[in-house]
């Protein structure tokens, strides 16, 4: 910037947050980054994503980690089987040699890629933040559950679909969208579970009757991840008498309700390794919006809480990319969230337009258009 360099926080050690804090570092520009967690690797940081050409790896181009992306990534990732319910295939896409529009890569690795490119003590572990203080006013005091408060001249919001930052631009929260995930882990496959691992192949597996669904992926490491998708009430498991660590009591009743699914997709629903984990679906009201504010801004599902559909990563480091440049080519704190938020907030509507009640689709019984360069 060319006035006095700002305080930069940003909250949530996400890809969205990491990513901003790395651009802004890149130009020489401080940054803090705040997040709630114990530590870097307190807990899994969960399954495989796709960062796709035209938004991720974009981002990942400024930060100056494509190259380290690739060498991480797996093209092999982007294999795609779309089954019936009674196992046969109905659709198969086997990447091409040289094809990367949308590798994998799992989100610890992503994760640890790009905390490793920051500045040492960039981020401040074990910073829960409470609230956001001094609404229209700079600089705005953040503070911490642990009792301490630091001032921001620019407050960033990326701390996901439960953002208290959100709070001190929006009263929007989110709503659960009618389709809950069901997610089952299995692990050292190609020895233990063999036959999964060959349904599955390299990338993903999915099926779905139009009330339910499963759609099973490939991460890295020798595990499979299961998201068993149902259209149900968001309290279904204690509905039926039920908890989480009833395992047993949670695969019978998804075996009767897959009943007249092929054997070798009910495997996916019982023969997991450990506990199933709930995951309610929510997305934020569409379209969402806020008045903008000098000092505080959002990114991510932060900003725009869609149904997990392959966008929302991809999504949060593309608007961190332009954020961070906002901020490097503005003359001042405000001027930079003015232009970021002028392209962020048409294009998070117009993307939450088109997903809204997204969620659906992922049971629908109806073959998905895959596009036409994919092929059988």
């Amino acid at each position: 910037m060319n006035t006095t360099t700002p305080r930069i926080a940003v909250i949530g050690a996400g890809p969205g947050g990491l990513t901003c804090a790395r651009i802004l570092q890149r130009h020489h520009i401080a940054v803090t980054v705040y997040d709630h967690e114990a530590g870097p690797h307190v807990r899994n940081q969960g399954g495989t994503l796709d960062l796709h050409e035209d938004n991720g790896q974009i981002a990942l181009r400024e930060a100056g980690l494509l190259d380290e992306f690739s060498r991480l990534s797996r093209p092999e990732g982007q294999e795609m089987r779309q089954l019936a319910t009674d196992g046969t295939t109905l659709f198969h896409h086997t990447p091409a040699e040289g094809e990367l529009f949308k590798p994998e890569i799992d989100r610890g690795v992503l994760r640890d890629l790009l905390l490793n490119s920051l500045r040492p003590g960039t981020v401040r572990w074990g910073h829960t933040l409470t609230s956001v203080e001094g609404r229209g006013a700079r600089p705005r005091q953040l503070r911490f559950a642990d009792g301490t408060a630091v001032e921001a001249d620019l407050v960033i919001g990326a701390d996901g679909a439960w953002s208290k930052v959100r709070r001190a631009v929006s009263p929007a929260v989110p709503r659960y969208t009618g389709i809950s995930f069901l997610e089952a882990r299995f692990h050292d496959v190609e020895r233990r579970h063999p036959e999964i691992a060959a349904l599955v192949g390299q990338g993903s597996a999915a099926a779905a009757d139009g009330e339910r669904g499963l759609f099973a992926q490939r991460n890295s490491g020798g595990h499979i991840r299961v998201y068993v998708i149902q259209r149900v009430a968001q309290d279904w498991i204690t509905a039926a008498g039920l908890t989480l660590q009833d395992t047993d009591g949670i695969r019978a009743l998804l075996v009767e309700r897959f009943r007249d699914w092929s054997p070798a997709l009910r495997r996916l629903l019982t023969d997991n390794d450990g506990r199933y984990v709930d995951r309610p679906i929510n997305a934020l009201p569409v379209p969402h919006t806020w008045d903008p504010d000098p000092a505080v801004t959002l990114l991510g599902d932060a900003a725009h809480l869609m149904p997990p559909l392959g966008v929302g990563v991809n999504l949060a480091m593309l608007d961190a990319a332009e954020l961070a440049l906002a901020v490097v080519h503005s003359d001042s704190v405000q001027d930079a969230v003015r232009t970021y938020e002028k392209t962020m907030v048409p294009r998070s509507h117009e993307i939450q337009k088109l997903l809204d009640d997204g969620a659906a689709t992922l049971i629908s019984a109806e073959l998905p258009d895959f596009g036409a360069d994919a092929h059988s």
